[in-house]
């Protein structure tokens, strides 16, 4: 395809570094932009990818990330991209845009999908239906770790300080198998379905030093544990869990502050929170730290379905299945787990 002079191809690993070069540099682009998801998503998942690119010349101008997703529960669906919180164009020409907009469109047509999503971070189609469920959690970090401390609000500070006296300390381990044990503790808890040990160890391998495991542990006894992306100056703390024990010792907050004095002392000056459903403990636990919630446009452009799906744990026709879930022995959930979550993204 063509539009002004821009060409649209699909990407390929002899373009993943030129890609990437592209994203770093792109003001709209984010860590769920890099090509690398490409690797992930068909590793970790087995899901067909459609990563475009549009080029003038030898110049990438623009890329859009897309993954299908097909499931006899959850439907067929083109998105922008699964597993990320973020996603859609990211450019920096208005044809290049244009061309990859045009381009997915098509695609989803041909396709046969019941719905194109892009996860953005600003309006993009104000016409399409939306999911308003989401918001993230963005903050600029201070230069001087004290005056981070001095940031958070008196009640949540006084939170971290509690971890310090219960004698809490932080440490990088980016041991999968130790990480997994909480995560999938912590989501069988909560009733849902835990993603695979495999697809963790996929984001390390292809992110490496941009993708670590901070764990907090008391003594000898582990707390909570993060794993956090890393991307330009920004601090993105993406799958966290804790033991039972971090509500006693103010496991969580002690955890978040480490990734954030850690960050500030490396540099970094973006905090990125991450996403929260409106109403959710995550979305006041966020909210406390003086982090102010921003939407998130999650758009769907409908081809054969008639409605933008709800495949949420808060839909009320989920709750027995919750129920269940939590009753399984964990052995069983961590065996059926991937099965359910590789289709709902």
């Amino acid at each position: 395809m063509s539009s002004a002079g821009v060409e649209i191809s699909e990407l390929k690993p002899a373009d993943y570094q030129r890609w990437d070069a592209f994203v770093d540099a792109c003001p709209g682009a984010t860590f769920c932009h890099r090509a690398g998801w490409q690797t992930v998503i068909e590793r970790a998942f087995g899901h067909r990818t459609h990563f475009l690119m549009a080029t003038r010349g030898d110049r990438i101008e623009g890329v859009l990330p897309l993954a299908r997703m097909r499931s006899m529960l959850f439907g067929d669906q083109l998105v922008s991209l699964p597993f990320c919180v973020y996603g859609g164009i990211a450019a920096d020409s208005d044809a290049a845009a244009s061309a990859l907009d045009r381009a997915a469109q098509e695609r989803a047509a041909e396709l046969g999908v019941d719905h194109l999503e892009y996860r953005n971070l600003a309006p993009w189609h104000t016409d399409w239906p939306t999911k308003e469920l989401y918001v993230t959690f963005r903050k600029p970090l201070e230069p001087d770790v004290e005056a981070n401390m001095q940031a958070i609000p008196r009640k949540q500070r006084r939170m971290v300080r509690q971890g310090m006296k219960a004698g809490l300390a932080s440490r990088f381990d980016d041991d999968v198998d130790r990480f997994f044990r909480i995560y999938a503790q912590n989501v069988h808890r909560m009733g849902t379905p835990v993603f695979s040990k495999h697809y963790f160890q996929v984001l390390r391998d292809v992110f490496g030093e941009d993708c670590r495991i901070l764990a907090v542990h008391q003594g000898d006894e582990p707390v909570a544990s993060v794993m956090t992306f890393y991307f330009r100056d920004e601090v993105m703390p993406y799958y966290g869990a804790g033991m039972p024990l971090a509500r006693d010792v103010a496991g969580y907050d002690f955890l978040y502050w480490e990734l954030m004095r850690r960050g500030c002392e490396a540099g970094y000056r973006v905090f990125d929170y991450g996403r929260s459903k409106k109403g959710t403990g995550s979305y006041s636990f966020k909210k406390n730290w003086g982090f102010e919630p921003q939407p998130l446009y999650y758009e769907f452009q409908l081809h054969q379905g008639d409605k933008v799906p709800d495949n949420n744990p808060l839909n009320p026709k989920y709750q027995r299945a919750i129920r269940m879930w939590q009753r399984l022995p964990l052995a069983v959930a961590n065996v059926l787990g991937p099965r359910i979550v590789r289709n709902l993204g």
